[in-house]
């Protein structure tokens, strides 16, 4: 979708103020225009407590006495159209306060700015990319709830990097990155914030520039070209937000015309120490405008099939970060931000309006009821949120040595006391391999062999647990240190066959995922999964079964938490017949040690774990295995 230019309208302004401008970026900041025949630029920009505001650029040194904004009415929106000037001229606003201070800000809703450390806007054409995903757009009509969906979560800046450390372009990475997530069978992308920051180290999640593409990788077409080409190769892509709090640079919003206007004026509120920002204020209704409408953008302008809304906590509790004495309670007396959860509603209304099938994704710690509910049933909105107590639980499980694994069962079990209680996405994140945390391999316990063996039974389990997937880069080679944000990823580990063989194993994995429906057709309730075991702690051992609509297509799945084999261990099985075994993280061209079930395994009448037949298997150390029922007709095909 191309950027039409709203015109100043007394209609457009009531919308923006009421917050229900959802396209407020082609009203305010700087367009390409042609006014009384005569082609320039129209700035726009809301500044409701500024004495006065000018425009200064290169074309003007820098010196806006030339350049004055003019006050549209009462509204708080100054506006002025330069004859002449067009695209690619760097820009900021002289703001005049009412205490008599000049600053100097970038433009909120600039296209285009400057690389770091320089902070100018640039004025900036997002009409001029031809689109070649026509086919990727048409596909997009099936709801994910029913479908694959394995997300790569990557930060582009250290994915892989060029000769001297030097960062990857969007369009270098175009061509490398996504044949590889393909070729690995994942669903989608994940990328990490790409809206202007100042700072590398905050990874993105401390944005100045929320409409403006980061000039570190390239252009914007730069970047619409990388998300084709991912389309281009069957991978959808989805883009971290940050819509509850900011950066407080000099040149960014905070106190913009001279008083807090995007951020709550109540110290208290305003300012989240924790994090060293400001707190969006998500009351104000030029806020919402500001907000839905930067959804809105990326989804249509950019193309993107999906947002992960960061850091929901922070939305929803007035508490969240805080001491006691340090936040006021809502007027029911409660912690709850009523206003941030009006705000997700309304997001999540709006663009489900104008996008039925894009991803909405919570990252939302606590136990906030229905926040993948539809706001029709008392929900916030989202189509899917982040399982963090599965991801903790299972982290913490993984970690323990194998021996006293027995005594926190619980850990391995407990997510399916509430695994339909929402639509979740597991995940296994950037967070969880920085600050000490350890990568995903260096937190298997064990030696070498184990620590290998451990995270390839995890991994299996994961892929069988209901819900869909979401793992960070380089955890499907075994990075070995903690992810570094300045450094690429280690890929000479691939030299070595043990992470070749772990590479390879999740390759393998992610494909067999996509192609069994049991592992995600019906992943949202009970029809799509049942125990067959889950009490047997002292082995630490658990078996289930996974269901698609079609009965045929189900799998058993069998782990085994500890390194010993178990030579004859019996299972209950829904029906009589053969199984075989057709997936297992212990093969020896994954790096296990080789344990199988080469043969078809033969039902028995014997009742076994509420199951009137029963198999016995060879269930191999550290290992999860996947097994299928198979007809007569079938076994004779293999």
């Amino acid at each position: 979708m191309g950027i039409d230019v709203s015109p100043v309208s007394e209609e457009d302004l009531y919308l923006f103020h009421e917050g229900s401008h959802f396209r407020s970026y082609q009203l305010l900041g700087a367009h390409g225009v042609e006014e009384n025949g005569t082609r320039g630029v129209r700035f726009t920009l809301w500044a409701p407590n500024a004495k006065g505001v000018k425009v200064v650029g290169n074309f003007n040194n820098w010196q806006g006495h030339q350049h004055v904004l003019k006050r549209v009415g009462q509204s708080g929106i100054w506006r002025l159209f330069v004859p002449h000037l067009w695209f690619g001229e760097l820009y900021k606003y002289e703001i005049d306060t009412l205490d008599g201070k000049r600053l100097l800000k970038a433009d909120p809703y600039a296209f285009y700015a400057q690389l770091r450390p320089e902070t100018a806007s640039i004025v900036y054409d997002l009409n001029g990319y031809q689109w070649q995903d026509e086919v990727w757009q048409q596909g997009k009509k099936k709801p994910a709830y029913q479908q694959p969906v394995l997300i790569y979560e990557m930060h582009l800046g250290s994915w892989r990097r060029g000769e001297g450390n030097r960062l990857l372009t969007y369009r270098e990475l175009a061509e490398i990155l996504p044949e590889y997530v393909a070729s690995m069978g994942y669903t989608h992308i994940e990328i990490m914030p790409v809206a202007e920051h100042p700072f590398d180290g905050s990874w993105g999640y401390q944005a100045t520039g929320y409409f403006a593409i980061t000039s570190r990788y390239g252009t914007p077409e730069d970047f619409m070209y990388l998300i084709d080409c991912c389309h281009n190769c069957g991978i959808g892509v989805i883009m971290d937000w940050v819509p509850g709090h900011f950066c407080k640079d000099d040149h960014g919003l905070r106190r913009f015309d001279g008083t807090p206007l995007y951020e709550y004026p109540d110290a208290q509120r305003g300012e989240n120490v924790g994090w060293g920002t400001a707190n969006f204020d998500l009351g104000r209704k030029e806020v919402l405008s500001f907000l839905i409408s930067n959804a809105l953008f990326w989804l249509d302008v950019y193309h993107l099939d999906g947002i992960r809304v960061d850091a929901v906590s922070n939305i929803l509790y007035l508490n969240y970060g805080r001491e006691e004495g340090q936040w006021t309670p809502n007027q029911y007396g409660g912690n709850g931000n009523l206003e941030g959860a009006a705000f997700l509603r309304k997001l999540n209304e709006v663009v489900f309006a104008q996008n039925s099938h894009v991803l909405m994704m919570a990252e939302e710690s606590t136990a906030w009821p229905m926040v993948s509910w539809p706001t029709y049933s008392g929900g916030l909105g989202f189509n899917f949120k982040w399982n963090m107590g599965w991801m903790n639980d299972m982290l913490r499980y993984m970690a323990i040595d194998p021996i006293h694994r027995k005594w926190n069962h619980h850990l391995l079990t407990f997510s399916l006391m509430y695994a339909f209680s929402e639509n979740f996405v597991l995940p296994l994140s950037h967070d969880e391999v920085v600050h000490g945390k350890k990568s995903m391999l260096n937190k298997m316990p064990g030696d070498y062999w184990q620590k290998f063996a451990n995270l390839r039974a995890f991994y299996g389990y994961w892929i069988a647990h209901p819900g869909k997937k979401l793992l960070f880069m380089g955890s499907e080679f075994g990075q070995f240190i903690e992810w570094q944000d300045h450094e690429s990823l280690d890929w000479h580990l691939l030299e070595s066959p043990m992470h070749k063989k772990m590479q390879s194993y999740c390759r393998e994995l992610n494909h067999f995922y996509q192609r069994e429906k049991a592992l995600w057709e019906v992943d949202g309730n009970w029809q799509g999964f049942e125990w067959i075991d889950c009490s047997d702690y002292t082995q630490s051992v658990i078996c289930f079964m996974r269901k698609a609509m079609a009965q045929e297509e189900a799998l058993l799945v069998v782990c085994n938490f500890t390194p010993e084999v178990h030579g004859s261990y019996r299972i209950g099985v829904p029906a009589m017949g053969h199984y075989q075994e057709v997936f297992n993280s212990d093969w020896e061209e994954f790096g296990g040690s080789g344990q199988k079930n080469a043969n078809l395994i033969i039902a028995e009448s014997v009742s076994w774990q509420n199951q009137l037949q029963s198999v016995e298997i060879t269930l191999p150390p550290l290992a999860t295995i996947y097994l299928k029922h198979k007809e007569l007709e079938q076994i004779n095909d293999i």
